[in-house]
């Protein structure tokens, strides 16, 4: 495990030579939005072969919702808190390949056609500790853009600048290695033996 400062954009060699429990500290730009409708939209502008209206081509996509306010002609984020991913599993494939992301972060990780993509395409999912809101906040510099601004804040597609983003755990790689479905295995084999002990101590 390493801890390692990145530049957005990101490069996708720096992307693929992340490992598993990496820990990722980012200064620069990402994409960031916690709505499902906002998801919605980003699919409709791929079936149209429209731009959505913050740039999405290589970039870090991250699953966070944010409330900011502007103060001397500036847009501050007053917080940004990590939303859970897995509530976007079924527009994620679709988004890592049009836009060729190249990072993607939230909580709970993603699922194995989202992992494929990844693979494909060679994009990182880092993960976000919600107990951390904090602290990754006080990475944000400035909200750069918005866009969607009919939607409630944490749901509008949002640009933001950041500088040691972090901390951002590697916990599915662009090699197709999933933290998530390691854990999920390993609770699987153990399962029988709970059960069995289950039994037993039921059965006394």
């Amino acid at each position: 495990m390493s801890e390692i400062s990145l530049q957005t954009p990101l490069r996708r060699e720096d992307v693929r030579s992340l490992k598993i429990g990496d820990v990722v500290f980012l200064t620069g730009d990402f994409v960031g939005t916690a709505g499902y409708p906002t998801h919605l939209r980003l699919i409709e502008c791929v079936e149209r072969g429209e731009e959505p209206p913050v740039d999405m081509r290589s970039a870090a996509f991250f699953h966070l919702g944010s409330m900011f306010r502007e103060a001397s002609g500036r847009i501050e984020a007053v917080y940004v808190n990590p939303t859970t991913s897995t509530r976007f599993n079924a527009f994620m494939p679709r988004l890592v390949r049009h836009f060729g992301l190249t990072a993607l972060a939230g909580k709970g990780g993603l699922d194995d056609a989202c992992v494929k993509a990844m693979q494909e395409v060679g994009c990182v999912y880092f993960s976000m500790i919600g107990g951390t809101a904090p602290l990754l906040t006080e990475g944000i510099r400035e909200v750069v853009e918005t866009g969607w601004n009919d939607l409630i804040m944490q749901f509008r597609l949002t640009r933001f600048r950041t500088e040691g983003f972090g901390p951002l755990t590697v916990a599915i790689d662009a090699h197709g290695n999933s933290q998530y479905e390691d854990l999920t295995r390993s609770a699987l084999d153990r399962l029988p033996s709970i059960m069995q002990d289950l039994n037993e101590s039921r059965s006394r």
